[in-house]
């Protein structure tokens, strides 16, 4: 298994740095760099407070760092290495001693590698410090001599000064070209209507659905957050062997700024084999230190299933012990930004609102070529796609890494859920778009942008693949059960709904037809297919570009690339399986009577064989 590449951030001093003190013994808002009066800062809105502790924020990396200063009037550079960085300033370190002195003007360059800091700072960079303090350390038996360099102009300014500006205009211009591409090309579709309907018809849909979705969350705005509104959450992670994240998840729900008295954290060990439930109750020992004014023993509980289960029961049993009328499920991968329940929970203003998804974003983006395709496929599935059905409260699946459900709603529908089966058998995975569609029927849904998650996606191959065939399943399973009820919905969403149903099952048919059948008989090349195909590659990328200013933009391409020649081969499988109950991707009780049934396929084809050699034989 190839090793994941993960952001380390500098641990803080404190477990739960960002509940709100119930005693006032200290200040959210401290930390180094970050230019502000605390008489200036507004507590309660918690997005400003988040953005002021993200410019200080130091992030462990180790880098060669070029210095260049001045000696008796000739240039001297030297290589260091980074011990950390953040936005204000960078740790250097040598093993030989240096004359730098406090106040020294030096310039530095060095190149942020992925995954150091977060998306959009890999980059080569080039500026201007000044050493404010210098010191030495003995590690193993040497001295280190380390130099704190404060930046004269912060990486935010310089990034927007060289680059994230240049990527906007670039972005914008680009995406607008694009556009207009693409409705020229369906111009041409309809003054070639007659000569074939059915094809033309299906290049003008899928072209509007495209440019409508891009539109609608292009202008999408996150629902502002009201600092009087701060109903009571119950946050639920169901888990099964997840020892390696575990802890990480649970301390990210903890630490948030919300109300001590108003978030409650319930783990659900689905019988786990290796030893989550151990590191789960160490987290709860670990938090009971932080100190009993934040309450730690009676918001924080981990309860075993009495036998392997699955998710969903694991799920309904942490509902049913939830004190709060807002349930918050939350992966056991999964890892929340300390204000992402503030955003969360602010659709509830409306009472007809039944559930609200979150931003889900990778958090091993620069692992593989493999992950740096998932982040610009995740990040356009939540800030275009979800988005734009968010406009007419009806987002068609709550994804599982962050939702928040009134649990009312979820104990009216959770008997169904949990015996929900499909053409005879149970239906296992989609939990997410199965909830939700219980919830939409009679309640609205949306998405807040602000409510930021980071999630592991797979990294090997295989896995990958098992996992987008489970998701093709249940999005056919959920999407037909949709159609009983959408039409009650907003006539345009329902029409968006049918489109975006109609638009990936058909896609193979055209494919097909369009880069095998038609050059094949007419001897006529695709070329009006192909820019077509690379006119949708360049909306994800461009997009991705201008929210986002990351060299992964890129990847959007070759996502697109990978999607028709691999992913969209597997909907036709889909279309004979998807009533399948196996995961592929953990050992369920399906997965498992799954094997044992090939197991017993095997075992009875080689006695056949055996039956039949012996039969010759004789």
């Amino acid at each position: 298994m190839e090793k994941e590449i993960l952001m380390a951030k500098r641990p803080d001093r404190r477990i739960l740095s960002n509940i709100p003190d119930p005693e006032n013994m200290r200040r959210l808002v401290d930390r180094r760099g970050a230019n502000y009066q605390q008489s200036e800062v507004d507590i309660t809105d918690v997005n400003e407070l988040f953005r002021l502790q993200s410019l200080s924020l130091r992030y462990i990396t180790k880098m060669p760092v070029k210095v260049s200063q001045s000696f008796m009037k000739r240039k001297a550079t030297v290589t260091f290495y980074s011990e950390d960085i953040s936005v204000t300033g960078i740790l250097l370190y040598s093993n030989t001693a240096n004359a730098f002195e406090t106040d020294e003007m030096i310039t530095l360059a060095f190149k942020i590698p992925g995954g150091a800091m977060p998306e959009g700072y890999e980059a080569n960079v080039k500026l201007k410090g000044k050493v404010i303090r210098a010191f030495t350390k003995e590690i193993d038996g040497e001295t280190r001599y380390y130099y704190a360099c404060e930046f004269l102009q912060s990486l935010n300014e310089y990034m927007k000064k060289k680059r994230w500006g240049l990527s906007i205009f670039v972005a914008s211009l680009v995406l607008l070209l694009a556009t207009l591409t693409v409705m020229l090309m369906r111009a041409e579709s309809v003054i070639y209507f007659k000569f074939n309907k059915s094809l033309y018809l299906y290049s003008l849909i899928a072209a509007a659905f495209l440019l409508s979705r891009y539109m609608f969350g292009m202008f999408y705005r996150n629902l502002r957050i009201n600092p009087e509104y701060e109903p009571a959450v119950s946050i639920i992670i169901p888990v099964f062997n997840e020892e390696k994240w575990i802890q990480r998840t649970i301390l990210s729900c903890m630490n948030q700024y919300y109300p001590v008295d108003k978030l409650e954290v319930i783990v659900v060990d689905d019988c786990s084999t290796d030893s989550t439930k151990l590191k789960a109750e160490e987290t709860v020992e670990l938090l009971h230190q932080e100190g009993e004014r934040f309450k730690t023993k009676e918001r924080l509980t981990v309860y075993q299933l009495p036998q392997n289960g699955g998710k969903r029961e694991a799920l309904m049993a942490g509902v049913h012990r939830a004190k709060h009328d807002l349930v918050v499920f939350v992966d056991s991968d999964s890892f929340l930004e300390p204000n992402a329940i503030r955003n969360l929970v602010q659709p509830f203003q409306d009472e007809k609102m039944g559930g609200v998804a979150g931003r889900t974003e990778v958090e091993n983006k620069f692992t593989n070529a493999l992950t740096k395709l998932q982040t610009v496929r995740y990040y356009i599935a939540f800030r275009i796609m979800k988005a734009a059905e968010s406009w007419f409260d009806a987002v068609t699946c709550l994804s599982g890494p962050l939702a928040c459900y009134r649990k009312e709603l979820v104990l009216q529908n959770g008997e169904a859920w949990l015996n929900q089966k499909f053409l005879g058998q149970p239906a296992t995975f989609g939990d997410d778009r199965s909830m939700t569609n219980y919830i939409l029927k009679t309640h609205r849904t949306t998405y807040q942008d602000n409510a930021v998650c980071s999630t592991i996606v797979p990294s090997d191959t295989q896995l990958f693949l098992s996992q987008q065939m489970r998701w093709k399943r249940s999005w056919l399973r959920e999407s037909l059960r949709a159609l009983t009820f959408m039409w009650t919905k907003e006539p345009f969403m329902f029409l968006f709904f049918i489109i975006g149903l109609i638009v990936p099952i058909a896609a193979p048919v055209v494919v097909v037809y369009n880069l095998l059948w038609v050059p094949i008989t007419q001897g006529i090349f695709p070329r009006t297919f192909l820019i077509g195909l690379l006119l949708m590659a360049m909306l994800m990328s461009l997009a991705h570009l201008y929210f986002r200013r990351s060299k992964l933009w890129s990847f959007g391409f070759i996502f697109v690339l990978f999607y028709e020649f691999v992913l969209l081969w597997q909907m036709p499988v889909a279309w004979v399986t998807f009533w399948k109950s196996t995961w592929g991707t953990r050992e369920t009780p399906q997965d498992i009577l799954e094997r044992e049934k090939k197991l017993q396929r095997k075992a009875r084809r080689k006695e056949k064989w055996k039956w039949r050699n012996g039969g010759e034989k004789k």
